[in-house]
């Protein structure tokens, strides 16, 4: 088969690509840094004429053209798998929802859902000799997605990098419907949440003394997760591996240091297993024809059995707040959607059983508002409408600057008793008289 002949015979222009988008559709823009660009202006230019388009995607890293035209609620529904600040700001304005789901079973989702995507566009590395597209740091749930589409449309980005996986990391030019060559752009860049704070360095110290050598990480995104980052990679601890969610910075600075041979991993030894990765420049030409990394479906990376099957697996992850029950909120501030569920409940699953393995959610005591309050991120009860990300049965280990608390198996009274025990100090007593109130504070605890 020539390949080359069958390319020019797909080869399409944007304007003329998204002709095939009708009102009522439903839309696949792929995911993170494979959101489409070219594709996405053409259809801005043509959803004026169209209605009721409902369209998937998540992390994205810059806002699409489509989020800009006048008047977006009458034309599309945008629907994310998982929530970011450009997000947010498109829930504002009625156009923007969030779809619960664990990330893990998003293939699965795909490949029974009764709505699946008529149309999948979205960027991918430019075609290798054997006709492939490679998702480049998208494996995620790809490859379910093009399996159910009745139209696949690939932008072809010079730039993006090719990540080398086992499966479900490309798709053949013999599924393609369309090639468009875009202007290759610059693969977006997502910050890890800013230089670390002092609380940050806090946070990521009491950690790292919990990490043995030969342990297999998984780090969420965000300050605390990159601080831990760090300090790993300043450490002298050896024989590391790899098996995350989602891959960032801190994993190549990590493996710079020499500190991942992944040789002690239960599975794909030697290898860093992920299901996207997103960050600067710096990720990007680090995972590019790797084959130290490992690009994969989130349904494997994500699933409880092969997290488990790394000893002293080792997951650290953010969170919006916690109660005195020991509840995990890492979504939303009370009913405002600012994430979503995400991978999280699934390492803390996975994690804990692992042997030796732990899980850590990791926060600052106090968050300050806008008018300078400062306020306790420990709470007597979840606020209304907070979600519950991890349940109070399944939270392992809950770090703040003020220390480090196992959670697992405690009663009630001891729960409230040690998470108060890490609250902010000026807290702690206000905390005390809740808990006495909800009958979780006995007579014996410290004060």
């Amino acid at each position: 088969m020539d390949y080359k002949e069958m390319y020019s015979k797909k080869l399409s222009t944007a304007e003329e690509a998204v002709k095939v988008i009708n009102s009522g559709d439903w839309v696949d823009y792929g995911w993170a840094v494979s959101t489409p660009v070219a594709l996405d202006a053409a259809l801005a230019k043509r959803l004026p004429e169209l209605s009721d388009v409902n369209i998937r995607g998540g992390i994205l890293c810059h806002v699409p053209e489509i989020f800009k035209i006048e008047n977006p609620v009458d034309h599309f529904t945008w629907n994310s798998w998982h929530m970011g600040g450009i997000e947010r700001k498109a829930i504002a304005q009625g156009f923007s929802f969030y779809a619960p789901i664990r990330y893990s079973e998003l293939p699965r989702y795909y490949r029974e859902s009764t709505t699946p995507p008529r149309v999948a566009m979205f960027q991918v590395a430019p075609m290798d000799n054997h006709g492939f597209f490679n998702f480049g740091p998208n494996a995620s749930h790809m490859q379910a997605c093009c399996e159910v589409a009745d139209i696949i449309i690939v932008e072809v980005n010079q730039n993006m990098p090719r990540c080398l996986g086992g499966f479900g990391e490309a798709v053949h030019i013999n599924d393609v419907t369309m090639i468009v060559e875009g202007s290759n752009p610059a693969i977006d860049e997502l910050g890890g949440g800013g230089a670390a704070t002092e609380t940050d360095q806090a946070v990521a110290k009491y950690i790292v003394n919990e990490i043995p050598d030969g342990a297999c990480l998984q780090l969420g995104i965000g300050g605390m997760p990159n601080a831990v980052g760090s300090l790993i990679a300043q450490s002298d601890l050896k024989d590391l591996g790899v098996h995350t969610e989602m891959y960032v910075d801190a994993f190549v600075d990590i493996a710079k240091a020499g500190k991942i041979t992944g040789a002690r991993k239960g599975l794909d030894k030697g290898r860093q297993v992920y299901a996207f990765g997103a960050g600067t420049k710096k990720l990007y030409d680090y995972v590019n024809d790797n084959p130290e990394c490992m690009s994969a479906p989130v349904s494997y990376t994500n699933d409880i059995r092969s997290i488990s099957s790394h000893n002293n697996f080792m997951s650290i992850n953010n969170a919006v707040d916690i109660d005195l029950y020991g509840q995990i909120n890492a979504e939303s501030a009370g009913t405002k959607q600012i994430s979503g569920a995400g991978g999280q409940l699934d390492f803390v699953l996975g994690a804990y059983l692992s042997n030796g393995g732990k899980s850590f959610i990791c926060m600052s005591s106090t968050f300050t508002t806008k008018d300078g309050t400062v306020q306790s991120r420990i709470k007597p009860t979840l606020d209304n409408g907070s979600i519950v990300t991890d349940t109070r049965a399944n939270v392992h280990y809950f770090v703040t600057e003020y220390g480090i608390v196992n959670l697992k198996g405690l009663s009630s009274w001891q729960k409230a008793e040690a998470v108060i025990s890490v609250a902010h100090p000026d807290f702690r007593d206000s905390l005390i008289q809740e808990a006495e109130k909800l009958k979780i504070w006995k007579r014996s605890n410290k004060r």
